[in-house]
This record gives C-alpha cells, sequence and structure tokens, in this order.
C-alpha cells in the first residue's frame, strides 16, 4: 500500500522520524558526491566551519584527515549547491511532515571516513539549541553513499521526541559533539539503512546517534534543518546561527557530567 501524506505526517508525528524514501536519483547523487568530495579534500575551502566531530577518539588510519568530519553551511560556502534540487526536495518534504510555514534553518554535511570507528553519540539536537517557544523543527538527513549498521546508518528512539528533553554533556569523542544517556537497547531504538539518494527525517528532541564506520568507503551525508521564520528570528536575535558567523557549539539545556546522571 501506497502511503499518502497524511498517514506519512501521522507515522512522523508518531514516530519523531521517518523514512521518506529517495530524494535524488542516482545521476544526482553522484553530482552531490562529487562536489562533496571537493570540500573533504579542501578544494572548497570551509575554514572554521569544519570541524572533527570525533576528534577526541584518534585518528586510525593515517590517511583520514578526521574521524568524523563536520562541514556547516556548505550551501554558503558553495552556494551553487542552491541550484541543485536537493533544497527545494527536502523543504517539500520539511513543510508536509511539520507545517507550511517551514524554512531552511541551516545545512551540514557529515561524513565518517573509512575504518575510524567512532560513533556519532546518543543525543537530541535540541540540547544544541535555545529554548524557543515553538519546538517544531525537522532534519531531513540524505544518503550519498549506502548507509549500513556498519559505516554508521541512524538509529532513531520511537516516540522519544513527546518526552522531555534529557541532560546532556560534552562528549568526550570529540570538539563541539554532545551525548545524553542513552543506548541501542533503549525501547523503541530503531536503525534506518538507506540507499544512496534516500533520506530520513527526524525531529528535533528525537533521540539518535549511528555508530563508526569500519568499512573501506566513506559514509557521506548532507542534513538540511527546517523550522518556522519566526523562530529563526529569534535564534538569530539570541545568537544562534548554527556556525555561519559563531561556530562556538554549546549544551545549551544543561550541561551536566556523566556522573551527575549516574547519581
Amino acid at each position: 500500500m501506497t502511503s499518502t501524506p497524511t498517514t506519512r505526517r501521522q507515522d512522523f508525528d508518531a514516530a519523531g522520524f521517518l523514512n521518506v524514501g529517495p530524494l535524488l536519483t542516482p545521476n544526482e547523487v553522484a553530482a552531490y558526491q562529487s562536489i562533496y568530495d571537493r570540500f573533504l579534500d579542501g578544494s572548497i575551502h570551509a575554514g572554521d566551519k569544519r570541524s572533527d566531530l570525533g576528534a577526541g577518539a584518534g585518528i586510525k588510519p593515517a590517511t583520514a584527515r578526521e574521524n568524523i568530519t563536520q562541514i556547516m553551511w556548505p550551501s554558503a560556502l558553495h552556494p551553487e549547491l542552491l541550484d541543485l534540487p536537493l533544497h527545494a526536495r527536502a523543504l517539500a518534504v520539511a513543510r508536509e511532515l511539520v507545517g507550511e510555514d517551514m524554512v531552511l534553518d541551516f545545512d551540514m554535511l557529515i561524513d565518517k571516513a573509512p575504518h575510524t570507528g567512532v560513533p556519532t553519540p546518543w543525543h537530541q539536537d535540541a540540547g544544541y539549541w535555545v529554548d524557543l517557544p515553538d519546538k517544531r523543527a525537522v532534519s531531513i538527513w540524505v544518503a550519498l553513499d549506502e548507509a549500513t549498521l556498519d559505516n554508521g546508518c541512524m538509529w532513531y528512539v520511537y516516540g522519544s521526541h513527546l518526552t522531555p528533553l534529557r541532560p546532556h554533556w560534552p562528549a568526550s569523542s570529540g570538539k563541539g559533539a554532545i551525548e545524553c544517556a542513552c543506548s541501542e537497547d533503549e525501547p523503541g531504538a530503531t536503525y534506518v539503512p538507506l540507499a544512496p539518494g534516500q533520506a530520513a527525517a527526524h525531529a528535533g528532541h528525537t533521540l539518535h546517534y549511528s555508530r563508526g564506520n569500519t568499512t573501506d568507503s566513506h559514509r557521506r551525508a548532507y542534513i538540511l534543518n527546517y523550522r518556522s521564520q519566526a523562530m529563526i528570528q529569534l535564534e538569530r536575535e539570541q545568537g544562534m546561527d548554527h556556525g555561519l558567523t559563531n561556530n562556538e557549539r554549546l549544551v545549551r539545556n544543561r550541561a551536566v557530567s556523566r556522573q551527575d546522571v549516574a547519581q
């Protein structure tokens, strides 16, 4: 049975995440991969918008520049991306799942280098964000390689977006990363493998993580985040622009230690 848009929104509202299927054709995937690799090899300079989310884990292969390369605002660094189809298609998904007032808040690239094996810790994106009266937000996570358990496909916890934001703390795995108490054994934890060009959507309060990459290939992902223009304006007034001009990333809800949570 083919899902209707109403059913997809209902499924997203219940779960906090959704496999939305293909957003890019194979030829389009190849075009994005080519641009992505220019970011990774430095041909497109990212400056302080580039960081290693797994810096604290040590780089395993000598050829790897970072364990988990994060590049914020690729569309600002390389505006030609806005002329390609992904932003328009992801926006349509965001408006279908969350509301017609959704607009782009920020985008980013996250690549897991081969044989680095560094997980992205469990967290909720809202742990990074300033508190806003309208908490609607959605991230569209687009696979540019096959995303599997072995190279770091996404895991989500069903319904976790409907529960209170958990305490987060700075992750030991790298600069800028945060984490919270959760595991693959959490009730409702589900992994979502994707083919190249397919996408998954998740809400801002949905618990998620991914394993490290133990394969011979990169795991490249393009992530686009959406919320209402009114809330983006409030964010910017509070100095939160997701690294566009200020690349300082903090735990925004309540900075605690792992020991505090254990107690």
